[in-house]
C-alpha cells in the first residue's frame, strides 16, 4: 500500500515511527549516526540526488511531524475495514447475481462481472494491509507475501479502473451506432478478447513496482518492511517512472475517455425518440443523463485527489518543488489518506453500477425468489413479478442498452 511513497523520507519516518521519536528536532548524535547508516544502507547518496543531497535530506531530519502517527495509521484501520466489509458484500452479491442472470440481458454484462471480481479481490487484500498498519508498518508476511499481495492488489485496481473505461466505450457505441442490430455472437467474442486484454494490460502495469518489493529488516529498526527498492544506479528514475506510469495508466488516460464517452452518450440519450416522447419517456432520459453524470463524478471524486497528491510527490522527487517540512509531511498523510478514498471505489461500483438499475434489481429479487422458493414458499411471488417482468421488458431502447 506504500510503494508510492518516496523511499528515504518515507524511511526515514517509519524509523522515527517504530522507534517512538516524536519530533527530530530531539534526536541524539547517536539517533543521528544510525539514520545516517540507513541512509547509506538504501544507497541513497549524492550519484542519486544530486549536490544539494545533503542540505535537502538532512533538512528532512529536522522536520518535526506535526501529526500523530498513530492516529494516521487507525484511521485508516477502521476504513480499510470498512471497505472491506462493504466491498466483500456488495462485489459477491454482484458476482452471483449476474453469474445467475441471462447475459444476453445486459450488453455490458460481461464488463459489469469482471469489474465486480476485480473489486472483489482488491478488498480482499485489505485485511493483510490492516494487519501491517495496526503492527505500525511492520510486515510479518515475508516477502513472498509482499509480493503476491501487492501484485493481487495492482492488477485488480488497474482492472477495475480500465474495464469502467470499456464500459464506457461500449455502452455509447451500443446506443449511438449499433442499436439492437449487429452480430450478437460477434460482439460477444469481441467483448471477451477485449476482457482477456485487459486482464493482461493490468498485469503488464503491476510487474515492474512488483518486481522490487521487498520485505526486509534493517539492521536499526525493530521492524520489517516491504517496500520497494530500486536499482542503485537509477533509482530515483525508476521511482518517478512507476509513479507516472501510475497517473498516465489509472487517471490520465482512462479519466478523459470515461467523462468523454459518457457526455456523448447523455447526447445520444436526449436525442433518442425526441418526437412524440410522452412524460413518461422525458423521466426515462432525464434519469439516465443523472446516471450518466454520477458515473463521471464518482470517478473523478475518488482518483483525483489521490492523483493529484502523487503528481505532486513525483514533482518532489524530481526537486521541482522546494523542499518544506509542511509539504513533506502533508505528502506524506496525503498519500495514505487518499489512497484510502480511491479504494472507497470498490464500495461505490457495485451500487452505481448495479443497485440503481432495474434490470439489475428485478434479477436480484428473482434470483432471491428462485434460490429460495422451495423452502419459504416464495414462488407464488414469481407471478406478482410480472409486472417487473413487463416493467423490464418495456424499458427504453437507451436503458436497455446502457
Amino acid at each position: 500500500m506504500q510503494t508510492k511513497n518516496k523511499v528515504f523520507q518515507r524511511t526515514l519516518k517509519a524509523f522515527l515511527f517504530l522507534s517512538g521519536s516524536v519530533a527530530a528536532m530531539s534526536l541524539s548524535a547517536s539517533d543521528l549516526t544510525e539514520l545516517m547508516e540507513i541512509w547509506e544502507e538504501f544507497n541513497l547518496t549524492s550519484e542519486h540526488y544530486g549536490d544539494n543531497l545533503s542540505a535537502h535530506h538532512v533538512e528532512a531530519l529536522l522536520c518535526s511531524p506535526g501529526y500523530s502517527f498513530g492516529a494516521v495509521l487507525y484511521t485508516l484501520s477502521i476504513f480499510y475495514i470498512f471497505i472491506f466489509l462493504v466491498g466483500l458484500a456488495a462485489n459477491s452479491l454482484v458476482v452471483w447475481v449476474n453469474i445467475r442472470s441471462e447475459g444476453k440481458r445486459y450488453e455490458t454484462h460481461l464488463y459489469i462481472l469482471n469489474l465486480a471480481v476485480a473489486d472483489l479481490c482488491v478488498v480482499a487484500t485489505l485485511p493483510v494491509w490492516v494487519s501491517s498498519l495496526l503492527q505500525r508498518g511492520h510486515w510479518p508476511f515475508g516477502e513472498a507475501v509482499c509480493k503476491i499481495t501487492h501484485l493481487v492488489f495492482s492488477v485488480n485496481l488497474f482492472g477495475s479502473i480500465f474495464f469502467l473505461t470499456c464500459m464506457s466505450v461500449d455502452r455509447y457505441l451500443s446506443v449511438a451506432l449499433f442499436g439492437d442490430g449487429g452480430n450478437s455472437r460477434r460482439k460477444k467474442v469481441v467483448r471477451r478478447v477485449i476482457c482477456i486484454l485487459v486482464w493482461l494490460l493490468a498485469l503488464a502495469a503491476s510487474v515492474p513496482d512488483t518486481y522490487f518489493l521487498r520485505a526486509f529488516k534493517p539492521p536499526h529498526l525493530d521492524a520489517t518492511l516491504c517496500r520497494p527498492i530500486y536499482p542503485d544506479d537509477n533509482a530515483r528514475e525508476w521511482m518517478v517512472g512507476i509513479q507516472l506510469s501510475f497517473i498516465v495508466l489509472g487517471f490520465a488516460i482512462p479519466f478523459p475517455v470515461i467523462a468523454g464517452f459518457y457526455l456523448l452518450l447523455a447526447r445520444a440519450v436526449s436525442n433518442t425518440n425526441p418526437a412524440g416522447a410522452g412524460t413518461n419517456s422525458n423521466q426515462e432520459r432525464s434519469i439516465s443523463r443523472k446516471i450518466i453524470l454520477t458515473y463521471i463524478v464518482v470517478f473523478l471524486v475518488c482518483w483525483l485527489p489521490y492523483h493529484g497528491v502523487l503528481l505532486v510527490d513525483t514533482l518532489s522527487i524530481l526537486n521541482l518543488l522546494p523542499f518544506s517540512c509542511r509539504l513533506d509531511n502533508f505528502l506524506f498523510v496525503a498519500l495514505h489518506l487518499t489512497q484510502g478514498l480511491s479504494l472507497l471505489h470498490s464500495c461505490v461500483n457495485p451500487i452505481v453500477y448495479n443497485f440503481i438499475n432495474r434490470n439489475y434489481r428485478y434479477d436480484l429479487m428473482k434470483a432471491f425468489i428462485f434460490k429460495y422458493s422451495t423452502k419459504t414458499g416464495l414462488a407464488k411471488l414469481i407471478d406478482a413479478s410480472r409486472v417487473s417482468e413487463t416493467e423490464y421488458l418495456a424499458v427504453s431502447a437507451v436503458e436497455n442498452n446502457v
